[in-house]
Parts: structure tokens; C-alpha cells; sequence
């Protein structure tokens, strides 16, 4: 064991979507002293920050790529699970989608007891990282580190999409996170001159003298000294290393890895602890608990004309698409393969749209690990507020195995029924007039799935996780929640969680602005700007 010499003010453990934020916003002030820990490598590879490079970044490098339980309710299926493991996190291998969910979500958080998390309490944290190269209305912000773009392109296949929702009677909304979010729409992303940008390119740079920045440290333990968190142990090069923080350890490792370190730490339900022989530091038992996340059901269709994106990545085509994109920051490299969505009601008794479609330009199966010939499209449809709650739990001591990932998608049978509606959505706008000059057949699930119980069974075997864990250490006042208001872990001094895990509810859309929101909101908590 070897204890670092140096001290910080602040420790923060994971370089995320809010890490990113906490570390930048902490490091404002040149008087203290921050380091930010990441378990994964410096964010150097060019598929990182060209937009269409994502879809090659699957492997262990910079993806976690865990794997859930076997999932009860959809045939057994251990499910692949990516998560970002490189400086940015997931924002730097995600389709770069900024969407912050709808104003009744956060209305949701306050009446579950989260005072000061209502809509119009976190608009201001949403707007003070922005940099919205389009809108400037009490809705965005411009000047913030974070830049928010238009897409530089749109496919053919997406442009018939967005006509295609009008034609079913989805109106067109050219701003999904304006005054209203229900209706059909070409995507803001996190782009900067038709680059990522990514929390990493956004927060940490250029670089400041007082904030040290460590890759591939993966944290083992939280140092707790009389119920107060004095520093961090990580493990480097073989290498167990402990070091100190004078004020605060920060936790924003995500909904995966947070939960799991406090329970490494010995901070979680007792009874779950003790038989991995883990040494009890704190009873808390709502820890790893409250697990949420979207769950996807796809349609993929043929398409009759060669407009899609498959075969881009061919190395004769790769070679020339990567020449047009560096040259002129044209071309297919730009895309971030998912250009338009929508929002809707799955009935007219729901108060907020509770399904959202995404219209990708190609076949993407399977996490895009399955290869389809030809041209065609995926429809993915999602649940944003699923009722099934899943948890996370260790399965060994060893800090350095996975944790047993278990969403428990369709626990309630209600969000099977949103995902039928979802699915039959998706194929209202698939049979629409502006799609049928290029659809010439679906192939997934195919016309031979008519009936509910073929959906049902087709729901079952094909649909996949949308990469949106939140809520496993969820914030709150009652006996399950794992921090209180300001994000501080309830029984223990100078330990906060700040990042997508202390969600109470899932919002409805992509969690990525929420997350960089929630670091920002945290880091005005502890600089007591809030």
C-alpha cells in the first residue's frame, strides 16, 4: 500500500458527464486544489471526437461494456450494458443527443420530497453550461462551456421520418427542449464545429494549474475516518494508492460505479455486506437500490433506394468519407447516426409524452453488433418513464470485478403495454406516405407479426437497454434515499454524489444534460452558491 504524499481540497472520483462539470466549476477558484480521477484512458483516440465514430468505440478501451443480470422478463437475456471509460465518460461515446427531459419530471422530483429540484429550480443549471449556437430565449443559455448545435446534415431517411410524424398527426417541434417538448424534430447534439463535444472537451479544457488530472486510477475504497470521508484509495499500475482531501470526496462514477464503490466502501445495506466480507461502515440501505433505465424496442426496414449509412464504414469508402470530413467537415462522418426523433402519448391520460422514437438511418441491431446486408433503417421506440425498478448489487469484494447490473426491465406490466404502443407507433409512421418511396419491407420483427402476443413475443426477444441508468443512490428525505438535498450521503460528513445515480425518477428522454446539469447544480451546492 502506498499513501500519496500530496493532499487535495477535493477529491472527485470519475471524469463523467458530471465529474467533468464539478471538477471545472470547483477549480474556478485558484486558491483550492481538486483532483479528478478517471479509471479509464485520456480521451486521445479520433473516433472519440469525429460525430460517426462512436459506432467503432464498443470495445473494453474506453467502454466499460458490463453486462446485466439475466433479465426474467424478456427471455433470460443478459443484456450488454455500455458505459463510458474514458475522460468525458459517456459523453464521449454516445450519439451526442441533448435532450433534458420534460418540466413535469422535475415537478415529479420536488413532490417526492426534493425541495429545490422543481423545473424552473434547475432551468438556470441547464442554461449556465450551454452555449446554444441556435436558440436565445429564456429556455437556453449561450456563453456556457458546453456547445449545443444544429447537425450539420440530415439523411434522406430522416428528412422522410420528420415528414412521416406529421403525416400520423405528429406535429413539428423545433425545439424538444423549449416551451413543449411533444412532437417531431431534427436533434440538437453536443457538437463544436462539427466535432464531439464532449463533457471533457467542454470542462477540462484548456487545462487549469489546480486541477490535476489522473487517468487509469480505478477507485477501490472511500477512506472513512470517524464517519467523515478524508480521501480516496485507487488502484494504478498494480499499485494500491491513498490520498487525501481536505474538505470533500466527491463520487461522480455514474449509476454503475458510484453505488459500487460506497459499497466497496462498506456504505450500503448491511445485510448484503457482511456475507462478502465486507467490513460495515455505514448501514445504509438504499444503495445500489431504486435502478432505472429506458428500455428500446426496434423495427428495422429495407430500404428499396442506397441512401442509408450502411457501408460507410467499408475501408475504400471510410478512407474517403474521412478525407471529405477533414478537409470540409462534410459528409457522413458528421452524422451522429441518430438525426431525428419524436415525443408523444402513449394515451390521452398521461400528462407528458412517455414514448419517444428515434429514426437512426441505418440498421443498428443488436447494439450494432449484428450485420444486415443492404441499405434499410431502424426505428428504435422507447418507454421514458418505465415503472419497473431494478437494483445494482456486488457480487465479490473485489473492486476490481463487475457488479451485478439488474434493471428489471417489464417488472410492471404496464410498461409492456407503453412498449406495444411505442412499437405500433413506430410502424404508424413507417407506413406513412413520405417513408414509402424507400421502405420496401420491415424485416424486424416482419409482417407476420400482427397479433399483440406476437409484439409481445417479438418485445421479449429483441428489445434492448437504452444506456440510461440512473437512480441507485437516489436523493431524498426518506428511508431508501442515499443522499440528502445538497447531494450529501446522509450519515457521513464530507462525502457527496454527484452525477446521473441520485435521480429519484428517470426523466423522460436521453440523461446526458440532466447529468451535466446535476454537476452543475452540485458544485454551486459546495461552493454554497446554492
Amino acid at each position: 500500500m502506498k499513501t500519496s504524499t500530496e493532499s487535495f481540497d477535493y477529491v472527485i472520483v470519475g471524469a463523467g458527464a458530471a465529474g467533468c462539470v464539478v471538477a471545472h466549476r470547483l477549480a474556478e477558484d485558484s486558491n483550492v486544489r481538486v483532483l479528478l480521477l478517471e479509471a479509464g484512458p485520456p480521451d486521445r483516440s479520433p473516433l472519440i471526437h469525429m460525430p460517426a465514430g462512436f459506432a467503432k468505440l464498443t470495445g473494453k478501451n474506453v467502454n466499460w461494456c458490463f453486462k446485466t443480470v439475466p433479465q426474467k422478463h424478456l427471455n433470460h437475456r443478459e443484456m450488454h450494458y455500455p458505459q463510458g471509460r474514458t475522460l468525458g465518460g459517456s459523453t464521449s461515446i454516445n450519439a451526442m443527443i441533448y435532450i433534458r427531459g420534460h418540466r413535469l419530471d422535475y415537478e415529479e422530483w420536488r413532490d417526492l420530497g426534493c425541495q429545490g429540484w422543481a423545473y424552473d429550480d434547475v432551468l438556470p443549471y441547464f442554461k449556465r453550461s450551454e452555449n446554444n449556437e441556435r436558440f436565445v430565449d429564456e429556455f437556453h443559455g449561450r456563453g456556457g462551456p458546453l456547445n449545443v448545435a444544429d447537425q450539420v446534415q440530415s439523411n434522406p431517411l430522416s428528412r422522410a421520418f420528420v415528414r412521416s410524424a406529421q403525416e400520423v398527426g405528429i406535429r413539428y417541434n423545433p425545439d424538444l427542449n423549449g416551451a413543449r417538448q411533444s412532437g417531431v424534430s431534427y436533434y440538437q447534439v453536443t457538437q463544436r464545429n462539427v466535432r464531439r463535444e464532449s463533457a471533457a472537451t467542454a470542462f477540462l479544457r484548456p487545462p487549469k494549474t489546480n486541477l490535476t488530472i489522473l487517468t487509469g486510477a480505478v477507485a477501490t475504497r472511500v477512506l472513512l475516518e470517524n464517519g467523515r470521508a478524508i480521501g480516496i484509495e485507487y488502484a494504478k499500475n498494480k499499485a494500491r494508492v491513498q490520498v487525501h482531501a481536505e474538505r470533500e470526496v466527491i463520487l461522480s462514477g455514474g449509476a454503475v460505479n458510484s453505488p459500487k464503490l460506497l459499497l466497496l466502501s462498506g456504505i450500503g445495506p448491511a445485510d448484503e455486506l457482511k456475507p462478502l466480507g465486507i467490513q460495515v461502515e455505514h448501514d445504509l440501505p438504499g444503495v445500489g437500490k431504486n435502478f432505472q433505465d429506458h428500455m428500446d424496442v426496434y423495427l428495422a426496414a429495407e430500404s428499396s433506394k442506397p441512401v442509408s449509412y450502411n457501408g460507410h464504414d467499408r475501408w475504400n469508402r471510410a478512407i474517403l468519407h474521412g478525407i471529405q470530413y477533414l478537409l470540409y467537415k462534410t459528409g457522413p462522418v458528421t452524422a451522429s447516426v441518430c438525426e431525428a426523433g419524436c415525443f408523444l402519448k402513449s394515451s390521452p391520460e398521461v400528462r407528458s409524452p412517455d414514448i419517444q422514437i428515434h429514426c437512426l438511418p441505418a440498421y443498428v441491431v443488436d447494439h450494432g453488433r449484428m450485420s444486415i446486408k443492404g441499405h434499410g433503417l431502424t426505428i428504435n421506440t422507447c418507454n421514458l418513464r418505465p415503472r419497473s425498478i431494478g437494483s445494482l448489487k456486488l457480487r465479490s469484494n473485489d473492486p476490481l470485478e463487475d457488479p451485478a447490473i439488474d434493471p428489471n426491465f417489464l417488472d410492471d406490466p404496464y410498461d409492456l403495454k407503453v412498449s406495444m404502443e411505442g412499437f405500433k407507433w413506430g410502424r404508424r409512421i413507417l407506413a406513412a406516405p413520405s417513408f414509402q418511396q424507400y421502405i420496401s419491407r420491415e424485416i424486424l420483427p416482419g409482417q407476420e407479426a400482427q397479433s399483440d402476443e406476437d409484439i409481445k413475443a417479438y418485445i421479449r426477444k429483441w428489445s434492448k437497454n437504452d444506456y440510461h441508468p440512473v437512480g441507485s443512490c437516489k436523493m431524498g428525505t426518506d428511508d431508501q434515499a442515499v443522499v440528502d438535498l445538497q447531494l450529501s450521503v446522509h450519515g457521513l460528513e464530507s462525502l457527496r454524489v454527484i452525477d446521473a445515480s441520485i435521480m429519484p425518477r428517470l426523466i423522460s428522454g436521453n440523461t446526458q444534460a440532466t447529468s451535466i446539469m446535476i454537476g452543475e447544480k452540485g458544485a454551486a451546492m459546495i461552493k454554497g452558491e446554492a
